[in-house]
Formats: structure tokens, sequence, C-alpha cells
């Protein structure tokens, strides 16, 4: 079994304050910081949700947008003493289904480019498995194919936190795997 990558997968729900938990823990992981945004604004809501984020980050920041080839952007960005800030792979995922993506090819890109990367990547995704199950065919294969993503990029890092109503649950490394059978 591989060590995993020193990276960072984020999760929470929607407004539970992981992307500011997130920008926090990047700042203090390395001087240079480059925030990948896979957001397209498509509407004056989320234009508005972008701007707010810009303007949460503040100064010091490099932005690079890419909305579908993630790992590439990744791989371009994530050099020593870098740290690269992916916002977020919910949004990536919904933009690499509605470009008829394969999900599967996206999934294994992405977390070879995590096992390449130089600097330290802190990835955030919704946590969206915890509802009721969808009505809808694409809803019910969003969920699913958000679930296995989160499942294979939670694998390849070294940490995975959850944040709740703002305050952070460490997932990953497991400080209680002694009790796991």
């Amino acid at each position: 079994m591989t060590t995993p990558a020193p990276h960072v997968l984020v999760l929470g729900g929607q407004r539970s304050g992981k992307s500011r938990y997130a920008a926090k823990f990047t700042e203090r992981s390395a001087a240079k910081r480059i925030y990948l945004a896979t957001a397209t604004a498509g509407d004056a809501e989320m234009a508005a949700r972008i701007a707010r984020h810009r303007a949460d980050r503040g100064a010091g920041w490099q932005t690079v947008e890419e909305p579908l080839d993630v790992p590439a952007a990744v791989l371009g960005s994530a050099r020593a003493g870098c740290a690269v800030l992916v916002d977020c792979l919910t949004l990536w995922l919904a933009n690499l289904m509605g470009a008829e993506r394969d999900i599967d090819e996206a999934t294994e890109a992405l977390a070879g480019a995590l096992a390449d990367a130089q600097g330290t990547v802190v990835l955030v995704s919704n946590e969206v498995g915890s509802g009721i199950i969808p009505a809808n065919a694409l809803a019910r294969a969003y969920a699913d194919a958000h679930g296995i993503l989160n499942q294979r990029i939670a694998a390849v890092v070294g940490r995975v936190i959850l944040v709740a109503a703002g305050l952070p649950l460490v997932l990953k490394p497991n400080p209680q795997a002694e009790l796991l059978p």
C-alpha cells in the first residue's frame, strides 16, 4: 500500500463553511496560493456567489478558472512551495456531466494528477449523499457519481476533513484507526 499524498479533501454540506475552512488551510500551507475555480457564472445568482468567494479570499491569491480539465490545471499549478485550492469538485462533476465527459476517466486523471503534484492541493467537495434519494434518474446518477468521486479522492489524499456548521472534524488520518475491525 502506498502512502497517501499530503493533499487535503475538505467535505461538507452547502453553506457548511467548507470553502472558508479550506481557504484558511491553504493560506497556512504556502506563501504562493492558487485558487483553481471550477464554477462558471451561468446566471446572476452564480455570478454573485463567485464575487462573494473572491471577496472572501482577499488579496494574495492567483485565480485559475478551469471548469473541465481540473487534472491538467492541478498539474500545471501545484509546484513546490505552492498551495492550490480546488473549489470545488461538486461543480466540476456537474460540468463534466453537462459536457458528457467520461466521469470515471476524469476521476482517475485527477487521482493521478494528485499523485504527481509537487505542491499542496486542497480540494473542496460537497457531501451530497446524506439527504434523500433523488426522485429522478439524472439526479441519482449525479449523487452516485459524486459519492464515488469523493471516495476515490479521499483514498489518495493524506487528510480528509468534514466541516459541519463551520466546525472541522478530521476523518483522515483516522485518530481511532485501532478501533476499526
